[in-house]
């Protein structure tokens, strides 16, 4: 147990310095095209899905909590917010970039899951259309995701590399103790032979309203705990805080569980058929 713990220390500690380097990068990114970002989406309604699912793919603070907002406040569509959520990586870009997985892996799962989100988009706008009523009223939302904007790039990486550093200790852990005691080719049967159990798992964990979903999901693919099926099952339910955020913001509670699901059984769906079609990466 004392070598599991020091082990876990020593690759956590390792990748510190990257993930703090991948953070201030975003960061410097999204304050340069935020504004931009949302004249975007408000401007071009009819092609929201689209923009969404491009804008989504960037992993940036809090932008699925301020697409949330702007989803409350009846200023983009319901296929827009969709394409946003499905689209997002969350913590998944830092984590691949600090574990030296090969950059066309990451560019290909990056347009996989943007693609995914942009087609579910539009089609989610083609069946479901609602009286709208617009407003132009646009509320930052980077507080409610608790990622420290305000207080300068500097202090907004740290703090995300910190609570990416703990999150990632926890899951190194569990992981090393669970590969240790059971070992990695039973665990990894256990995952993708579990007669689809593993992407109703797997998607479920991306519903969490918190990056720890996209650090675990993430981490097991990387550890080859998950298959890709398994990994996009995850990943497109991962919408960050913007759940959370929905459940606080929109009063329409049937709407915002129509919205839960469909996120969820889209992840379940496209995982499935991604590994019985055998897409690898």
């Amino acid at each position: 147990m004392k070598d599991i713990i020091i082990d876990a220390l020593l690759d956590v500690f390792k990748v510190i310095p990257f993930l703090f380097i991948a953070f201030l990068l975003l960061e410097c990114i999204e304050h340069k095209i935020k504004n931009k970002n949302i004249k975007l989406l408000v401007n071009n309604r009819r092609i929201g899905p689209l923009c969404g699912g491009i804008l989504g793919a960037f992993p940036q603070c809090g932008f699925s909590a301020l697409a949330t907002r702007l989803f409350s406040s009846r200023v983009i569509t319901l296929g827009t917010l969709i394409a946003i959520y499905l689209s997002t990586s969350d913590e998944m870009l830092p984590l691949f970039i600090s574990s030296g997985i090969r950059l066309s892996i990451i560019v290909k799962i990056i347009l996989i899951k943007l693609l995914i989100g942009i087609i579910c988009g539009y089609i989610i706008d083609f069946l479901y259309r609602r009286k709208e009523n617009y407003s132009n009223e646009i509320k930052e939302m980077c507080k409610d995701g608790d990622c420290h904007c305000e207080k300068g790039i500097l202090h907004s990486s740290l703090h995300h590399t910190l609570n990416i550093a703990f999150y990632l200790l926890i899951m190194t852990l569990v992981i090393n103790i669970i590969i240790y005691y059971v070992g990695n080719d039973a665990i990894a049967n256990f995952l993708v032979n579990k007669k689809g159990l593993t992407y109703f798992l797997s998607s479920l964990i991306g519903l969490i309203p918190n990056c720890a979903s996209s650090v675990i999901i993430t981490n097991l693919y990387i550890n080859n705990m998950l298959s890709l099926g398994g990994l996009m099952a995850g990943l497109l339910s991962a919408s960050g805080v913007g759940l959370l955020i929905l459940f606080r913001t929109n009063k329409n509670l049937k709407e915002n569980i129509v919205v839960l699901l469909m996120i969820y059984f889209i992840g379940v769906f496209l995982g499935i058929i991604i590994d019985l079609v055998g897409l690898n990466l």
